[in-house]
This record gives structure tokens, sequence and C-alpha cells, in this order.
């Protein structure tokens, strides 16, 4: 689904990411760590095609990516920005289906298909300002999924968010990922939220030229628990690991 050759990216003379090659499989949920500043964010922002890489290539489904893909889409952490506060919530998810030429009534079933996934049909006429933090960022999850994407790209998400609305829209990423089969990469500073939610997690040494120092299988369970999951000596055995990779470079 997902190739990365050699990539490196650069802001003018400031070296970000160096020579880092990743292959990710059709259906994985992928998630990405590594120190505050390294380039997970750049990196993210490298696959989605809104910035071009200073060297080598990234492909999905075999194409080099050259601009922003078809049948991508992209939640990023600061969703209040990113809704349009003077369309209703269903409105907002039903935006980027005018792309595919469907008829308004069709978006608009669409929508509300979506926006009872994520818990929310009972808002579609409800303003984004209206809403939580959570129901936010919900609704930027139902419109990314609206048009059924073929590979969904998260910014740290759940960052900004308290601990018990952070605890439920992990499963309900994790209820989507099973459900749609959909690949994703996952970017976050937490180290428990990766091994919780992730199939395998790489991890980024600090910048500048920052490279992959970790490609850890996460072998847990398919359907995971909040309290059961995280209590598995598994658990605890894969989360140690990933926070000595990032430990031992800095902060996350």
């Amino acid at each position: 689904m997902l190739r990365l050759d050699s990539v490196s990216q650069s802001y003018g003379d400031r070296r970000v990411l160096h020579d880092v090659s990743l292959t990710v499989p059709g259906g994985q949920l992928l998630c990405v760590v590594g120190p505050s500043g390294c380039g997970k964010s750049t990196l993210l922002r490298t696959i989605a095609g809104l910035l071009p890489a200073r060297a080598g290539t990234v492909a999905i489904d075999g194409t080099p990516v050259t601009g922003v893909p078809d049948r991508l889409a992209v939640v990023f952490q600061d969703y209040g920005r990113s809704l349009l506060p003077w369309l209703t919530v269903r409105d907002n998810v039903a935006l980027p289906l005018r792309r595919q030429g469907l008829r308004r009534a069709e978006r608009r079933a669409l929508a509300g298909e979506f926006l009872d996934r994520v818990g929310l049909e009972a808002s579609a006429r409800h303003y984004p300002w209206q809403l939580s933090g959570g129901m936010q960022q919900r609704v930027a999850i139902a419109r990314a999924l609206v048009v059924r994407p073929s590979l969904l790209l998260m910014d740290e998400p759940f960052g900004s968010l308290d601990a018990q609305t952070r605890e439920d829209l992990e499963d309900l990423l994790l209820e989507v990922h099973r459900t749609d089969g959909t690949t994703i990469v996952f970017v976050t500073h937490d180290i428990d939220e990766s091994v919780y939610v992730g199939d395998r997690v790489v991890a980024l040494s600090p910048g500048p030229d920052a490279h992959l120092t970790l490609d850890l299988p996460v072998r847990l369970p398919a359907e995971r628990d909040q309290i059961a999951t995280r209590g598995l000596p598994e658990f605890v055995t894969l989360r140690a690991e990933v926070g000595r990779a990032v430990r031992r470079q800095g902060r996350v």
C-alpha cells in the first residue's frame, strides 16, 4: 500500500529526515513515535504529498506521490481549525463528497451514515462550535472516513483531549480499522497509545537527519480492551521496548 525509499526532507538548510525507508502493507495500522521535533509530522506531510520529498520516493499502491493522492484522508490534532464553523456537522462531513459528483441528497445520506458510525447522528444539525472537543474530533474522523480512503493519515489526533475521551476515540479507531481494513499511519507522542492501537510501531531518532531506529510488530489480540489489554504482560513488554527506544534518544 505504502512505500518510502530513502526519503529525505528539509526546510531550507534545516535537515529534518534522512534516508527513511519503510513499507506498509495494506490494512496495517502503523504507529510512528519519536522525540519532540524529530520530524513525525513532517514525515506524514511528505507521505500526503503536502511536502515534496527532497530526496527519495514515496509511492502509494505503486504510484509515485507527486501531489495529494486521491482516496487519501488526513486527520490532524487541531480539529477545531479543520472544521468549517459556518457549516453544520452533517455538511462538514459531506464536504469532500462534492468532488465525487454526488447529488446533495446522496452526500447528506452518506454523511449521516458515517456520523452514526462515530456516534454523532443526533448532532448532525449542530455546528462544530456547539460540540465538545472530543465530539469535534469525531466529526473530523467521520469526514475522513466518508470518502472511504485507501490510506488514512492521523497526526496526533487525540493529543489535546482528556484521558477518557482519548480512550473512547482510540477504541473507535480500532473498531473502524477492524470493520473497514483501512491502511492507517498514526503519529503519536504517547508510547502506551502506540502499543494499544498499533499493529506495528516505528520510532524516529532525534533531528536533524532523523531516521528510523525501531520497527516493532505488536502481537496483541485483535480485540483490545483499555483495562485488560494494558494489563497483559505482552503489552508491558512492548511498551517498555518502545519506551527505551524513545527515551534513550530524548523526551517524547
